[in-house]
């Protein structure tokens, strides 16, 4: 993926998400809950199958160093929540607040932007969409407790945007510093990378265990069918991906081959 097309995916999911608060019912989350179980388990497969793999085989770190890291970021998570009341997994408020919630907001574009950071290491396609999908009911969320405020339309739109810049704001940020070599950001990716593993497997694991029903370890059939959706589209892309790879490697063996070949027949 380009640049301009990781740009225009992560800001226009998580904006347009935002602002279809204005549009439904405020009571009407089942749809919602449906759309948090398959980001959960989509979450939840592109890090287990694509991210901690990628984290491990950087050889720029060891392997022990990545897992403190991992831990690390599950627990950033876990402080960025007291703030931010859950927004990132989905948690909608209904009760009014008479003043704006800063500390949400500043949490919430911190955990977006530091979302974004990774994705200059590499344009990992899964990254960006389960980013993009896991932005959505976030966006949502947010904009259902905006719109409970004093705040008019206009300034809850360009809340909305705000946020919805963070994680394109990150990604762009990192680039530049990386291709400009200022402080040589490239061989922190992997520890960035293992972060943002941290704070998907803390989203994911609550997305899956409290969505779907007011009893949160009880699977009804439409949750268990979004995470069996959530869990395929993931393993899809995880086989596409490795048989590109694995086309890749081939086509570099038949190349290095030719190289040798052609070498030892100018020797001769």
């Amino acid at each position: 993926m380009n640049s301009f097309l990781i740009v225009t995916v992560l800001f226009i999911s998580a904006f347009v998400a935002g602002l279809t608060v204005f549009f439904v019912k405020k009571d009407n989350t089942s749809l919602l809950k449906l759309i948090l179980s398959f980001s959960g388990a989509y979450l939840f497969s592109i890090t287990v199958l694509h991210l901690i793999p990628h984290a491990y085989l950087s050889h720029t770190t060891s392997p022990q160093i990545i897992g403190i890291y991992i831990l690390g970021g599950f627990l950033f998570q876990l402080i960025l929540e007291q703030f931010s009341q859950g927004i990132e997994h989905g948690h909608i408020h209904h009760h009014n607040h008479s003043v704006f919630p800063v500390g949400i907001m500043i949490s919430l574009c911190l955990h977006a932007f530091l979302e974004g950071m990774p994705l200059a290491a590499g344009h990992q396609s899964e990254l960006v969409f389960g980013i993009a999908i896991h932005h959505i009911p976030a966006a949502f969320a947010l904009g259902s407790l905006l719109i409970n405020t004093h705040l008019s339309r206009t300034k809850i739109c360009l809340f909305i945007f705000l946020f919805a810049a963070m994680t394109p704001l990150g990604f762009i940020t990192s680039k530049g510093i990386s291709e400009g070599e200022i402080g040589n950001i490239a061989k922190y990716f992997d520890k960035i990378m293992a972060i943002v593993i941290g704070i998907f497997l803390h989203i994911s694991t609550t997305i899956l265990f409290e969505s779907g029903s007011a009893d949160h370890h009880k699977f009804n059939r439409k949750k268990l069918i979004a995470v069996l959706l959530g869990i395929l589209v993931s393993l899809f892309n995880f086989l596409f991906d490795s048989h590109g790879h694995n086309h890749e490697g081939q086509d570099v063996q038949h190349i290095e081959q030719h190289d040798h070949e052609s070498s030892h027949d100018h020797v001769h």
